[in-house]
């Protein structure tokens, strides 16, 4: 990949994810609905190296050295890997131009990453399926990641505004 798109894959992504994380503030601010803890993320993540990737519970396995940072670096990162799969589908011409419609596709493809590898990992079951109320969580997740979408195509819409190489 070209340092140009690299870089836009990069602005573009934190852009998509800050707008995704204004989004659960104002979820959890407004509706009292919470967030992931990207300390469990992070603790997910953290067991990796001792060839640990699933969990019964991830809150009760062992806490892991600097779990939050982890989780939260890992966040923006697969923000990132995303915007740069999105740029690698539809192009620079995309990002110079871009419309919802690529990136709302991208943003709820995304989806499958909790449902099929996320959660199950954690302890939650594919999709959710082992929470108290499955399809709450997996509407909630479908609607973050449109949100995550949205929040793609605003970010490149911001950046073409600014930046004609």
């Amino acid at each position: 990949m070209e340092t140009t798109l690299v870089l836009r894959a990069v602005l573009i992504g934190i852009g998509a994810t800050i707008i995704m994380d204004l989004w659960a503030v104002a979820l959890k601010r407004f509706l009292g609905i919470p967030s992931l803890d990207y300390a469990m993320a992070g603790r997910w993540i953290g067991h990796f190296p001792q060839g640990r990737f699933r969990h019964q519970r991830i809150a009760a396995a062992a806490p892991v050295s600097g779990e939050r940072l982890i989780g939260w670096s890992a966040h923006y990162a697969i923000g990132i890997v995303f915007a740069g799969l999105l740029l690698s589908i539809w192009g620079q011409d995309w990002a110079m131009l871009p419309t919802l419609a690529p990136a709302l596709i991208v943003g709820l493809a995304t989806v499958a990453a909790p449902f099929f590898l996320m959660q199950p990992g954690m302890g939650a079951g594919i999709a959710a399926s082992k929470t108290p109320a499955p399809n709450i969580a997996r509407l909630r997740s479908l609607a973050t990641h449109a949100v995550f979408g949205l929040g793609l195509y605003l970010s490149a819409l911001s950046l073409a505004a600014v930046w004609h190489p």
